[in-house]
């Protein structure tokens, strides 16, 4: 909305002191050309912004234009700023509407709390892209157009229609009660319900959704950390599943996580900088398959079943390609 956009622009304005038109474009999402229409109308409502020439110029407030909250403590201020610091910032959409409140909260604090505030959160750092073992974290992110419409349906209460690829099918449409969103290890799910069976879908595997007027059928209060907790234990549990441990090329990590159903435990492997993985698979021939893919970058380390067979399929393949001289 042009509102929210016309706060969060003097609200950089007033953090970083002169800024061009390009700079705040950038900053806001926007063309340079609507940037200039906000400035205007911000002059037009008596916000006191101003132009400076030159090649060094750009856009700026005259000082004591704010407002400030003073209910916040010194460690509340840096929880809020170290938690909108993380990586899961995008997760369901909410990337920048979380930019344009952290830039509200150090904005309305007094002068020398923001300064130590916004200098302590600098020296935090959550979940960044790489770890100490260089695997770089790689996450499938949906769509903004697709997670607005999740999320819209699931905050009003409506049924939501989604275009969703199963592992191993086609995609196909699906009409879901939506009941919350829930984000695991950098991985979104929807939790829903379909003609009253409990349902769990993974939102990078959410092509396109449609918000339908009718109202979905669910109860008014929920507990997403007892449903999920409930889903969990039932994944685990049921069918038949089957859970491996596995030591990967770290090179080859996102490949079989995006084979496997979900992931129980890692930890670095104390041989030649490997991984040891505790995996679940759809069943034994889903496990078989996925670690055969992988060749000599995996190894099946448990249940011995599994190596077992492993050992007999590539002996298999040795005796078809021997020496047949």
């Amino acid at each position: 909305m042009r509102a929210d956009r016309l706060v969060s622009l003097v609200l950089l304005l007033r953090q970083r002191g002169r800024l061009t038109a390009d700079s705040l474009a950038r900053e806001l999402e926007v063309s340079t050309r609507t940037v200039l229409c906000d400035i205007e109308a911000l002059s037009a409502a008596g916000v006191p912004v101003y132009a400076e020439r030159g090649r060094h110029g750009g856009f700026a407030l005259l000082p004591g234009f704010r407002t400030e909250l003073t209910g916040l403590n010194h460690d509340e201020t840096l929880a809020l700023l170290t938690a909108g610091s993380g990586r899961d910032e995008q997760v369901f959409g909410l990337g920048s509407a979380l930019d344009s409140a952290m830039r509200k909260v150090v904005d309305a604090l007094p002068e020398g709390h923001r300064a130590s505030a916004s200098d302590g959160v600098r020296r935090f750092l959550v979940d960044p892209e790489t770890d100490l073992l260089s695997r770089r974290l790689v996450t499938k992110e949906v769509p903004d157009t697709t997670m607005i419409v999740v999320r819209r349906a699931v905050l009003a209460g409506h049924k939501l229609r989604i275009h969703y690829a199963a592992t191993g099918q086609e995609p196909q449409w699906r009409t879901v009660d939506p009941i919350g969103l829930v984000t695991v290890r950098d991985r979104g799910y929807l939790l829903a319900t379909r003609s009253g069976a409990d349902r769990t879908y993974r939102l990078s595997r959410v092509l396109a959704a449609e918000e339908l007027p009718e109202t979905a059928q669910r109860p008014n209060r929920v507990d997403l950390d007892r449903i999920w907790r409930e889903r969990s234990a039932r994944f685990f549990s049921g069918g038949d599943h089957i859970t491996v441990l596995v030591r990967v090329n770290p090179a080859r990590r996102e490949e079989l996580l995006d084979t496997a159903l979900a992931v129980r435990a890692e930890e670095p492997d104390a041989d030649g900088g490997r991984l040891r993985l505790e995996l679940t698979f759809q069943d034994f021939r889903h496990a078989e398959w996925a670690l055969w893919q992988l060749g000599m970058d995996a190894e099946a380390l448990a249940p011995q079943s599994l190596r077992a067979s492993l050992r007999e399929r590539a002996a298999a393949i040795a005796t078809r390609y021997g020496d047949s001289s």
